[in-house]
């Protein structure tokens, strides 16, 4: 059954949680934006999703800069007319010790996984709340729950994006809609960025069983499919087989 339309930007689309999502939004019948620093990933998955018969378009976009974050809000709503659902799903993870001291890879953690997302509500919010209504849809991970070793900065982002989208929750009217996704191990390329030698190899034990993208994709279209009156406000996904 196709979903009523709805116009969805999703940051992070060129891969794993976020084309996923793209692919699963589409094939519902939604109207997409797609956003993410690599083009010719965004170019080849808009033209597979409108050659299948689906409606996309995509924008260069780094969430960690305010102003581009705005600009690429302000470019769904001037080709669709409305914002519906913004998908602040782009994040990075590269795990480490604290004792490694690589702050430049906390400082990009913090940018682009806490200051992301309060980017991209910063440019929808007036949007949603000047027509009347919208969702966000802030993706976490259960980090957000718990911290592992190694993952200290990593988990303490996602913690803030947990904090930061029950705050918008309880500010709201009720018209703009809020979910919080938190994957468990998932198929993607958030491994690739970790340089710390141990940590990379404790990586591959911890994702041997892993969920693929579109386990996640399916929570994010549930959430997006409910009525105007039903606020799916937190989905944890975890494998079956898996303890973490």
């Amino acid at each position: 059954m196709r979903n009523e339309a709805k116009v969805v930007a999703i940051t992070g689309a060129s891969s794993g949680i976020g084309e996923e999502t793209a692919r699963r939004l589409a094939g519902d019948g939604h109207r997409l934006l797609l956003g993410a620093r690599r083009t010719d990933r965004l170019d080849a998955l808009t033209r597979e999703i409108n050659e299948a018969g689906g409606t996309a378009a995509f924008r260069r976009l780094d969430v960690t800069d305010a102003a581009d974050v705005r600009d690429f809000v302000a470019a769904a709503q001037e080709s669709y007319g409305r914002v519906d659902v913004m998908v602040n799903n782009a994040g990075v993870m590269p795990l480490s010790p604290l004792d490694a001291l690589k702050v430049d890879e906390w400082d990009r953690m913090i940018d682009v996984n806490v200051r992301g997302v309060l980017h991209g509500i910063a440019a929808a919010l007036p949007v949603m709340r000047a027509q009347g209504g919208g969702h966000f849809v802030n993706v976490a991970s259960v980090g957000a729950y718990e911290v592992s070793p190694t993952a200290a900065v990593y988990c303490a982002t996602k913690f803030a994006v947990r904090a930061i989208s029950e705050g918008l929750r309880q500010e709201s009217d009720g018209s703009v809609r809020v979910t919080l996704v938190s994957p468990g191990v998932t198929e993607s390329e958030l491994a690739e960025g970790i340089s710390d030698p141990a940590a990379r190899e404790a990586m591959k034990a911890y994702r041997a069983v892993a969920l693929p993208a579109s386990a996640i994709a399916g929570a994010i279209a549930y959430a997006v499919a409910q009525p105007a009156g039903v606020d799916v406000n937190e989905i944890v996904v975890r494998p079956a087989a898996s303890a973490q």
